[in-house]
């Protein structure tokens, strides 16, 4: 058929444009329009091979094949297929599996059943050359393009080049349509808010630290000496706490135990040697306002964030495993009509880009919204900061669609699961600072 297929990998595309602009092959130092990208990769295939375009593949690799938010915009573009491989990381370098043998496939598929006149390849790798020979001999013409290069060199296989019936080159005037440095900024690249409050997140000891600061303290027959001076800098669960009682969660009522606990010494308000104290929602509004932290009457808690998904931190009562306090609050999905749900994947495909802070915003700012008694929205903002168990693992699920709790280096990255509570309190804080504004009117 006179129509023409564009194959592109990514990682070859991107990672050329990363070294033509940044000096190295890394994604993370270029920012991309991918529909202006789209656009411009098919005006210049239906140009140069004067066909009208039948589809464009992108492959590309995802950690465990799941697709980024970058993949999930680009499956839903018009006339844009996705196929993903693996990425993996070996001697601290990442890695993409079977996306050259996809593209080989697919390649060769379209030239078996004629599918298209021509096949325009945006690749380098010379793995791929017994797929353009097969190609050719079912009568494709098959356009080899490559990415300029920095250094003015090839960075494609020469075999793979001689191999091809037309060759171009996409230099940087091309490239920069949709490719930015990151610190250049522009309309793909807005400039990041800072968020003061993530670094007093992320400075807290992560929950396993804290396990493992208190057994080497009971192992040393230190465990009643610093439960009664607070010396050791790490937060231990309240008996309260491990009720699940209403009072278990209250900032002030936790804030009053820390500093019964701590005695005013060293470890009270401060989470011990070089650990911040966990500011209050209160406080993160006032830091994000670019202001100082409400002094606040007594020390609040230790750094360390108990989370209720973290095993061995909470102990849950009554039937359904939760304090019916919290029991009682509904979930998002609860809340969702199926018009809503729609509309939800619709923005997350579109508008959400996957950063675990927004993410945990996002979340936040769905089930605020949609709930009708505004005293489940009191009963959580006393929960801070843990999470009631039920949401807290909706909330996680919903994280997992970005991929942001996909393993990294064969462990999950807690940071970004903090990032995204820390997301999900600063929504609940600004939804009930307007609540209490409208109450007060």
């Amino acid at each position: 058929m006179d129509r023409c297929v564009v194959l592109v990998d990514a990682g070859y595309l991107l990672g050329a444009a990363a070294s033509l602009l940044a000096g190295e092959p890394t994604r993370s130092r270029i920012t991309v329009d991918h529909a202006a990208l789209i656009q411009g990769l098919r005006q210049r295939a239906e140009a140069d091979t004067e066909r009208p375009l039948l589809r464009i593949y992108w492959f590309d690799g995802a950690p465990d094949r799941v697709p980024q938010p970058e993949h999930r915009r680009l499956r839903v573009m018009s006339r844009v297929t996705v196929r993903l491989g693996a990425l993996t990381r070996s001697d601290g370098r990442w890695a993409q599996k079977g996306v050259d043998a996809a593209m080989h496939a697919e390649l060769t598929e379209l030239a078996r059943n004629r599918a298209c006149s021509d096949i325009v390849l945006v690749t380098g790798d010379g793995d791929l050359l017994p797929g353009l020979m097969s190609a050719k001999e079912h009568g494709v013409a098959v356009h080899l393009w490559a990415v300029q290069a920095a250094d003015g060199d090839y960075n494609q296989s020469e075999d793979l080049v001689a191999e091809a019936d037309e060759r171009r080159v996409l230099d940087r005037a091309w490239i920069t349509r949709a490719v930015r440095l990151k610190e250049l900024g522009g309309p793909c690249a807005p400039p990041p808010v800072p968020r003061p409050e993530i670094a007093a997140i992320l400075s807290a000891p992560l929950p396993e630290a804290a396990v493992a600061a208190e057994r080497a303290a009971e192992r040393a027959g230190a465990r009643e000496h610093s439960n009664t001076n607070g010396t050791n800098g790490t937060a231990r669960p309240l008996p309260a706490e491990r009720a699940g009682g209403s009072g278990a969660c209250s900032r002030s009522a936790a804030a009053a135990a820390a500093a019964e606990r701590g005695g005013g010494g060293e470890g009270a308000g401060t989470g011990g040697k070089g650990a911040p104290a966990v500011p209050t929602p209160k406080d993160l509004a006032d830091l994000n306002r670019g202001g100082q932290p409400s002094p606040s009457p007594v020390p609040v808690p230790s750094a360390t964030l108990r989370w209720s998904s973290d095993k061995g931190w909470v102990e849950r009562g009554g039937p359904v495993g939760e304090p019916p306090e919290t029991a009682s609050l509904p979930t998002l999905a609860q809340l969702t009509s199926a018009e809503q749900r729609w509309a939800d994947r619709e923005e997350d495909i579109t508008a959400v880009s996957g950063d675990p802070f927004e993410v945990g915003q996002v979340f936040a700012r769905r089930w605020t919204e949609r709930l009708s008694d505004a005293a489940h929205l009191q009963q959580i903002s006393t929960e801070y900061p843990r999470i009631p168990h039920r949401i807290d693992g909706e909330l996680l699920r919903y994280a997992a669609r970005f991929g942001l709790l996909a393993h990294k280096d064969d462990q999950i990255d807690e940071h970004d699961r903090y990032a995204i509570r820390a997301g999900f309190w600063r929504e609940v804080d600004v939804r009930t600072a307007a609540e209490h504004a409208v109450a007060s009117e």
